[in-house]
């Protein structure tokens, strides 16, 4: 996590190990990662994830995180090779943020 602007904090990097996925462990580290931006005085918590994070989109959701912007071709710009998932091309990166 780090500061972007006043009051506001960015996660720049969440992951679980495939191996350990659907066991509630991502809702874990979002809820923590809540609480924390809220004991650093942040008013807003912002996250992005790529267009074909069905899953991610979906639980950040759940936890109040609205989609807030999109950076289109982001995924285009920033690599040099293809990246797909779900079988879909990673292409823009959706940003989302919950108000805290």
């Amino acid at each position: 996590m780090i500061h972007t602007r006043p009051e506001t904090i960015e996660i720049v990097n969440i992951a679980i190990k495939e191996d350990y996925q659907s066991k509630g462990l991502g809702k874990l580290l979002l809820k923590d990662a809540i609480k924390k931006a809220l004991a650093y005085g942040a008013k807003i918590l912002e996250i992005g994830t790529a267009n074909s994070s069905i899953f991610q989109l979906a639980l950040y959701q759940k936890l109040g995180f609205r989609i807030t912007g999109i950076d289109k071709d982001f995924f285009l710009k920033h690599y040099d090779e293809p990246i797909y998932e779900n079988g879909i091309q990673c292409l823009d990166m959706i940003r989302l943020q919950i108000e805290l």
